[in-house]
C-alpha cells in the first residue's frame, strides 16, 4: 500500500478505541490508511468503514481492501459531515468506535499542486475534495473585504486581519491572486518581525478552513457521532489547533459544542459521552522528533453513556 501517511499517536488511538475483534468501527479520515490498517489488523469478524473526500485516499483504500482479504472493509468517498447518512445507506445504525484525525494529511501538504503548503509554489486551491466548487482562489479573489476580515480573524486568529484584508483587496484590483506565492508576498508585508512563518501558516489555515468548511463539518460530525455510537462505544478525536480542539473538548465534556453546563430536572449533566481522559493526550518527545506533524496534536477520548 502507498505509504504517505505516518499516523500520529497510533498506539494511543488504538488504545482509545478499545477495539473488539468482532466490533464495527469507523475511521472518518482515512488519508494514507495508516490508522485504518492498524484497526483492521485487530479485527477478526468485525467491520471497518472508512471515510475520506480526497480522491487520492480512495486509491489507497482500494489497495487496503485487497490486503484485507476476507476481513470486512468498506470505503466511502465523502466528507465525514455525512457520517449518519452513509452509514444508514450501508445498513449500519450503530458502531463500537469512531476515529477522527483532523486537519490536512501529510500527503496534501507535500503536494505543491494542492496549494496547502507555504513551502513551495502552487496554485491557490486548498480543496480537500477536488470536486468541490469553491477553492482558495474564489475566497481570496471574490470575497468582500469584511468577509476576509472575519475569516482571517476567526479562523487564523490574525490580529491585523483588517490591514491584511485591505492589502489583498488592493492587490486584486490590478490582477487576480493566482498562486500561494502571490498570497505569501502580500502577507509578508504585514507579518510581525520574527514571526513571519507562523503568520503565513495562520493565513493559510484561515483560508483553508473557509474553503473546506472545516469547523461546520466538525460540529455536524460530532453530533452525529454521539448518535451512532453504541452504549460504551468510543469516540477518539485528534486535533491540531485550538479551533478544532475546543468543540471536541466541549462536546465530550459538556455534551454540546459551546461548552455550556446543561442539567436535567434531577441535576444530572445532559451529555452523550463521558470523557475517558480529562486532559488531552499529547505525543511523546521521541515521536515529535520523528514526525514534526505530531508537535501540536491533542487526543481526546469519549465513551458513550449507557442510558438503559
Amino acid at each position: 500500500m502507498s505509504q504517505y501517511h505516518n499516523p500520529v499517536m497510533l498506539q494511543q488511538c488504538l488504545d482509545g478505541l478499545d477495539i473488539k475483534p468482532d466490533g464495527v468501527y469507523v475511521d472518518v479520515t482515512f488519508g494514507g490508511g495508516g490508522h485504518s490498517k492498524a484497526i483492521l489488523d485487530r479485527l477478526t469478524t468485525g467491520h471497518l468503514i472508512a471515510f475520506d473526500q480526497d480522491a487520492d485516499a480512495e486509491k489507497n483504500a482500494q489497495e487496503l481492501a485487497q490486503e484485507a482479504g476476507k476481513r470486512s472493509f468498506t470505503f466511502i468517498e465523502s466528507n465525514f459531515r455525512y457520517l449518519k447518512k452513509y452509514l444508514k445507506l450501508h445498513g449500519i445504525t450503530e458502531v463500537d468506535g469512531i476515529l477522527a484525525d483532523l486537519g490536512v494529511s501529510s500527503h496534501q501538504f507535500d503536494e505543491p499542486a494542492r496549494g496547502f503548503t507555504i513551502r513551495a509554489e502552487g496554485v491557490l486551491d486548498m480543496r480537500m475534495d477536488q470536486a468541490a466548487a469553491k477553492s482558495a482562489r474564489e475566497v481570496v479573489n471574490e470575497y468582500e473585504e469584511k468577509d476576509l476580515i472575519h475569516i482571517l480573524s476567526a479562523y487564523g486568529e490574525i490580529r491585523n486581519a483588517r490591514t491584511l484584508a485591505r492589502e489583498i483587496v488592493n492587490f486584486r484590483m490590478n490582477q487576480p491572486v493566482e498562486t500561494n506565492e502571490q498570497l505569501k508576498a502580500i502577507a509578508m508585508k504585514n507579518a510581525p518581525k520574527g514571526r513571519d512563518l507562523k503568520y503565513l501558516a495562520q493565513v493559510f489555515q484561515a483560508i483553508r478552513i473557509e474553503v473546506n468548511e472545516e469547523l461546520e463539518a466538525l460540529r455536524e460530525f460530532l453530533i452525529q457521532a454521539g448518535e451512532v455510537l453504541k452504549a460504551e462505544g468510543r469516540l477518539v478525536v485528534m486535533s491540531y489547533h485550538s479551533l478544532e480542539d475546543r468543540p471536541v473538548k466541549n462536546f465530550i465534556n459538556k455534551g454540546n459544542i459551546k461548552g455550556i453546563d446543561e442539567k436535567d430536572f434531577y441535576g444530572n449533566p445532559i451529555r452523550v459521552l463521558d470523557p475517558v481522559n480529562r486532559k488531552p493526550i499529547i505525543p511523546e518527545a521521541a515521536e515529535i522528533k520523528e514526525n514534526s506533524r505530531a508537535r501540536s496534536a491533542k487526543l481526546r477520548i469519549g465513551k458513550k453513556r449507557d442510558f438503559r
